[in-house]
């Protein structure tokens, strides 16, 4: 899988090892825009400043759920997947069905993961 140059990736994620190795994955399948927030609350600032066109979101941020930026990138019809170590049982009843990517993941479920929510 190639992604275009100006392909924008919102990652949120609390654990900035895991961000990292997110980012350094995205940048081998050609993703040169990363925006990278550790809460919900830089993410929100995030999404006032870029529209990402896909979205990966850890469910769990220090206690806090993510939710509210997977309600905004729904209402902007910004595909994402969620992030958890727990697979769909962190998941709120409102997000059933939703695309979760178990970590840890490798490049090729990563790719997969991408793939399926762009369509």
């Amino acid at each position: 899988m190639k992604i275009e140059n100006d392909f924008r990736v919102l990652v949120v994620e609390d654990e900035a090892l895991i961000s990292m190795l997110i980012e350094d994955m995205l940048a081998d399948i050609g993703c040169k825009c990363v925006d990278v927030a550790s809460s919900v609350e830089v993410a929100m600032e995030a999404l006032t400043k870029a529209e990402p066109n896909f979205a990966m979101l850890d469910i769990n941020l220090n206690g806090t759920r993510s939710f509210p930026i997977a309600d905004i990138l729904k209402s902007r019809e910004i595909p994402f997947v969620f992030l958890s170590g727990y697979g769909s049982r962190g998941l709120d009843e409102a997000y059933f069905g939703a695309k979760i990517l178990q970590k840890p993941f490798q490049l090729g479920d990563l790719e997969t993961a991408i793939q399926s929510a762009l369509g």
